[in-house]
């Protein structure tokens, strides 16, 4: 059966390799790959530089601010160091989500749409079981909209509201599925439908390897890199002290942060005279899995931060194990689901810099092992976490939503 699908999505990379939304990319293209429409409805921001169309993705990007002040909502930028939202974003809610809700109505009701699809049940799922009429909708979690309606009374009842509607729902973690199963979904209407990952891109690459070495003056390293939002859950602060506990074993250390963010100063401060520790900013794709084919060691710090939000299953997280490199990472939220300690990776407790730095070290000084590792986790990627299985299990469920027609 062909689809008509509308996407509604609060983020979709701005330009080709922007890390923001970089998931939404290869989920629109995928189903589209597989002879469906595809709409994306999603806000318009200053530095999209889409064309009309692309791989069979149209784009349908709407204005809602009249200053560009207010230009906050997506992009990651709606929260404050992803713990709270910004002032700002509740003031362009209203004008934003009445533009969305729009958009999204007309483009499904023009182009003939046979499913509505929404990306995080605040605010795409919302607005996808309000703009959809009487067509069925799907919708997809991907974490900061769970940890929102978890904490704020509105934003939980507008997500009990949508999860009431909604036809099935998918979650990236199983973890991220239990948390929406709280907050309304149900549970014979849900699954867990984790990420894919390009694992082209992310590969093992030796001269990229030696080339990102060369640039950054390394001679034997080790090179530890990590990347994401400067933002509270990322953990980036635990990896820093974890750096400080290892510059005294390995003199040429370097620790590499690739990323933006809010808490950008203070990870700065933190790393202060400390000189193995690199913060680059934002990296596009193309140069993230240049840093990851060149280090010997990639960390994902992920946490619980003090209000309780929570990665679902980072993206980085899969285009790290994919990459062949040797991965450490916590037992926070998915993570468990993806790296079984000391066979694809290996998994420490959260907020814990020592247990980090230990297991950093040893893969370090263990290059055979940590190459054993590295190998049997991209090969555990590519087997369960190809995005071509993504798209053909949407595929499916759009099918059975419309054989259906929508009901739960």
């Amino acid at each position: 059966m062909r689809h008509v699908v509308v996407m509604i999505a609060s983020s979709y990379p701005r330009f080709p390799g922007d890390g923001i939304g970089s998931f939404m990319e290869p989920i629109a293209k995928g189903v589209a790959a597989r002879g469906h429409d595809v709409h994306l409805v999603a806000p318009w921001h200053p530095a999209i530089t889409r064309g009309r169309v692309e791989d069979g993705v149209f784009f349908h990007f709407y204005k809602y601010a009249p200053v560009a002040a207010l230009n906050v909502f997506g992009y990651a930028s709606g929260l404050r160091a992803d713990t709270a939202l910004k002032a700002q974003t509740w003031m362009a809610a209203p004008a934003a989500l009445a533009a969305g809700w729009y958009k999204a109505w007309r483009v499904a009701s023009k182009r003939g749409a046979t499913v509505v699809h929404g990306h995080w049940v605040v605010p795409g799922g919302v607005t996808a079981v309000t703009s959809a009429g009487r067509r069925p909708v799907v919708i997809s979690l991907h974490g900061s909209d769970v940890y929102v309606a978890e904490k704020n009374r509105t934003a939980g009842r507008a997500a009990r509201f949508a999860f009431d509607r909604a036809g099935w729902v998918t979650a990236c973690s199983d973890d991220l599925r239990h948390r929406a199963l709280a907050l309304g979904a149900r549970e014979d209407r849900s699954e867990t439908l984790p990420y894919g990952v390009d694992s082209v891109r992310f590969a093992p690459n030796a001269a990229a390897r030696a080339a990102v070495r060369r640039e950054l003056g390394i001679d034997r390293g080790p090179l530890v890199v990590t990347a994401g939002r400067l933002v509270r859950k990322k953990g980036f602060e635990y990896l820093i002290d974890a750096a400080r506990q290892l510059a005294a074993d390995f003199p040429g250390l370097r620790v590499v942060i690739a990323g933006e963010g809010d808490l950008r100063n203070e990870l700065a401060a933190r790393a202060a005279g400390l000189p193995a520790v690199t913060l680059v900013g934002n990296r596009s794709q193309d140069d993230i899995a240049r840093l990851a084919a060149a280090a010997d060691v990639i960390a994902v710090p992920s946490v619980h931060d003090e209000a309780g939000n929570v990665d679902g299953l980072p993206n980085f997280a899969l285009e790290a194990v994919a990459s062949g490199t040797p991965v450490v990472a916590t037992t926070a939220g998915g993570l468990p689901q993806l790296i079984e300690d000391g066979v694809t990776g290996r998994l420490v407790p959260e907020r814990d810099a020592a247990a980090l730095a230990g297991a950093i070290r040893e893969l370090a000084s263990h290059p055979d092992a940590a190459h054993e590792i590295g190998a049997a986790g991209r090969t555990r990627v590519i087997r369960d976490f190809g995005w071509p299985r993504v798209a053909e299990r949407l595929e499916a469920i759009y099918t059975d939503v419309v054989d259906r027609g929508g009901r739960r």
